[in-house]
């Protein structure tokens, strides 16, 4: 089996997913880094043809090429450099959100289908033990058609009010214009939507979104500004099929979780909030499958192969690292559309977008865009509003907050 060749734009996440390339064929060959200090000791360890570049045009002509390249630059900067991998051939994995603005959206929709190299969504949280446990149960049809599923992603980093206005309080955003400073709180939908539409096949087409804020607070959010008053996002997702999605972006009320529930007109799973790693299986009474009980809590087990790669790999976000990595790969090479495609992913944008424009209106709805289709992006292909700076410096054009 051929060996991938890797780059890497963004080493500060990316660099989590480096164990796992070696242990699926693939070699780490180049990186694009602007901190020109995480070049120590990388061709040391990677060799001396590893190529270390600050201008993506020329880590694109890295010598002997790249066959993918993983996406992990700023939040909402992924869409050019994906657009330029997919022009020059190069197969992408991009992370989390693929397109900031509805005008980038289509541009990429556009791009990865003229090219002969695949987009994928790096996006990681269904990969999750758990989440693989419901969705093996949700498609073996015990629970019968999804109704109702709920996404929650609540990522609180609590410190006091007086910290929370201090710009420069974390790393995470160092500077005044950093996008976790003017990040809205739909924006980072992708760990609370992705695995439900991975589960269920379910396609939102039209949202509505209220903020829940409390500017009297005393305790503060340290890892998203103080620009941005709302604490949480609360979405609801008409689909394709007839249900409906609740989910949260990233929110900020006490008590971390990430935790999923997936209602059939049968039964229903979940994981369980405050002890993630375990699910809850409900059948209502008299249907479920023959020799089962109709009320079940259980701990899903792994293949011991898998669990001690997932450990040589870093173990990242309960193995959901390295498996994004295998599955990525897996349709790389196999030349399949992978299930988390340029369609899917400019969908999960949409819903970032177009729900915090609901928000800003007071809940109105807003319709999710099928970027299949001409005539949809038609309608956005010029629509480049967006709530963050530009790297060049250009402002914000919508406001970042309801408040």
């Amino acid at each position: 089996m051929k060996k991938l060749r890797v780059g890497i734009l963004g080493l500060g996440r990316c660099g989590a997913f480096i164990k796992s390339l070696y242990l699926n064929d693939a070699v780490f060959v180049a990186t694009c880094e602007t901190n020109e200090e995480l070049n120590y000791g990388l061709k040391e360890l990677y060799g001396d043809d590893f190529g270390f570049y600050t201008d993506f045009e020329e880590f694109l002509k890295h010598p002997g090429g790249m066959d993918v390249v993983i996406i992990g630059n700023f939040f909402h900067e992924h869409a050019y450099y994906a657009i330029r991998c997919l022009e020059e051939g190069i197969h992408v994995i991009s992370e989390c959100l693929s397109n900031a603005t509805m005008a980038e959206g289509v541009a990429l929709v556009r791009a990865a289908e003229k090219s002969k190299a695949m987009y994928i969504l790096g996006e990681n949280y269904q990969y999750g033990t758990s989440c693989l446990e419901m969705a093996r149960v949700y498609k073996e049809g015990s629970l019968g058609k999804v109704l109702f599923a709920e996404g929650e992603y609540n990522h609180p980093w609590l410190g006091s009010l007086e910290a929370s206005r201090n710009k420069k309080t974390s790393a995470y955003r160092s500077f005044e214009t950093h996008w976790r400073n003017y990040l809205p709180r739909t924006y980072y939908v992708q760990h609370s939507l992705s695995p439900l539409m991975y589960i269920t096949g379910s396609t939102p087409r039209t949202v509505t979104a209220f903020a829940a804020n409390n500017c009297d607070a005393t305790t503060g959010d340290l890892m998203i500004g103080p620009n941005v008053k709302d604490r949480a996002a609360i979405i609801l997702c008409k689909n394709d099929d007839g249900s409906v999605f609740r989910l949260t972006g990233c929110a900020s009320f006490g008590a971390s979780d990430h935790v999923y529930r997936i209602c059939g007109d049968i039964g229903q799973i979940e994981n369980i909030r405050g002890m993630e790693h375990k699910i809850l299986l409900r059948y209502e009474n008299g249907w479920a499958p023959k020799g089962m009980e109709s009320v079940q809590m259980y701990e899903p087990q792994i293949d011991p192969v898998e669990a001690e790669l997932i450990e040589k790999a870093g173990g990242g976000h309960d193995g959901a690292d390295y498996r994004l990595i295998v599955e990525a790969f897996k349709a790389i090479r196999e030349g399949k559309q992978h299930t988390l495609d340029v369609y899917f992913a400019t969908t999960m944008s949409s819903v970032a977008i177009q729900s915090h424009r609901s928000l800003l209106a007071g809940g109105v709805p807003m319709e999710i865009p099928d970027f299949r289709k001409e005539e949809d992006r038609i309608k956005y292909e010029n629509d480049h509003d967006t709530p963050f700076y530009g790297s060049d410096g250009s402002k914000p054009t919508m406001p970042c907050s309801s408040y």
